[in-house]
């Protein structure tokens, strides 16, 4: 048997190997829109479900990746409050001083930096024990405006098809050229053992 009819068969299968993984790859995109041959519906994976998709990643993320409860309890926290504390007493040390004495001359004659300092103190007691409720009643309230399956759903499934491939394909680019040598590696496995098997039967 001559050289060219083992070496041929085996490149054949590489190359078949190597050519369905790539038409598989591009029909998780293409066609975008459907068409009928011999009563088949033939569109793209990522088209044809996208409003499904949009769902199911709009349920992930409402249900999974983001909680309301933790981030109620990184924002009631009492540690954010004392970061803005140096803030929030320069903005209520500056309504006593001055806005007390723009707004009301005469009480301001009544007002000393004792009374001052003991007012701030207070007001910023109050603030520590107002901030978690006012905090936790904000988050409460957000949670029922706020529907986040419902705005993921909409954004994804508003994507066009052109961006969501794009998107995909910056994620998984290497991934889907390593599919294709693995399919041509198999392929020419395939194209070998078939060879091999040839050669030795009668």
């Amino acid at each position: 048997m001559h050289w060219a009819q083992y070496i041929i068969p085996v490149i054949v299968s590489a190359f078949t190997g190597w050519i369905t993984t790539w038409i598989a790859i591009k029909m998780l995109f293409h066609p975008r829109k459907p068409f009928r041959v011999a009563g088949l519906t033939i569109q793209g994976i990522f088209p044809k479900n996208q409003q499904l998709i949009a769902q199911k990643l709009g349920q992930v993320v409402s249900k999974e990746l983001i909680s309301f409860a933790e981030i109620e309890q990184k924002v009631t926290n009492p540690d954010n409050l004392k970061k803005l504390r140096p803030e929030i007493e320069k903005h209520i040390d500056g309504f006593l001083r001055d806005k007390i004495k723009e707004s009301f001359p005469l009480l301001s004659v009544f007002i000393g930096e004792k009374t001052i300092n003991q007012l701030k103190q207070a007001f910023l007691m109050e603030l520590e024990s107002l901030f978690p409720v006012l905090m936790k009643s904000y988050m409460n309230k957000l949670e029922q405006d706020l529907d986040l399956e419902k705005i993921v759903t909409e954004k994804v499934a508003g994507f066009s098809s052109e961006k969501l491939e794009h998107i995909l394909d910056q994620i998984t680019k290497k991934e889907f050229a390593f599919l294709e040598i693995i399919g041509a590696v198999f392929g020419f496995l395939i194209g070998l053992l078939q060879v091999t098997i040839q050669a030795f039967l009668p």
